[in-house]
């Protein structure tokens, strides 16, 4: 795909991981991250801080694409691919069993940060949420 790259990827990726939904223009290449609304302190801090980078990518024929922080199904998704292609049964079941109980993200963490594995969950994590950011690119592209 033109001008969207492997750093380009990552570094929305990133963004999404802290909260913020990216808006990328594919003619200028510009990139900017804003947070998410859930995030949002209050209306003056917001304005004050993003106000004018959102007027700009939310005008109409802006050219900006929005790829927004993914929704918590989408996210517990990424945790039972990642619990499913795990060798370690021990580390699989418990996982399995935190993903099945209230509060699965909560406990699907502790588990996984008290871990072996936990570096490998964040590049994991990381390669998943590449493939969703890559792929809503190449729609917009069409």
């Amino acid at each position: 795909m033109e001008h969207t790259n492997t750093k380009l990827i990552k570094e929305i990726a990133e963004n999404l991981e802290i909260g913020c939904n990216s808006y990328y223009n594919k003619k200028t290449y510009e990139l900017i991250a804003i947070p998410n609304n859930s995030l949002i302190m209050d209306d003056e801090s917001f304005d004050e801080t993003f106000g004018e980078d959102f007027k700009r990518v939310t005008k109409k024929n802006s050219g900006f694409i929005k790829i927004e922080v993914l929704e918590s199904f989408d996210s517990f998704k990424i945790m039972e691919y990642f619990t499913e292609q795990l060798e370690d049964n021990i580390l699989k079941q418990a996982l399995l069993s935190a993903l099945e109980r209230k509060k699965p993200f909560q406990n699907f963490n502790h588990i996984i940060h008290n871990s072996n594995k936990r570096q490998n969950w964040f590049d994991f994590k990381q390669k998943e949420m590449g493939k969703i950011v890559e792929k809503i690119l190449d729609i917009e592209r069409l």
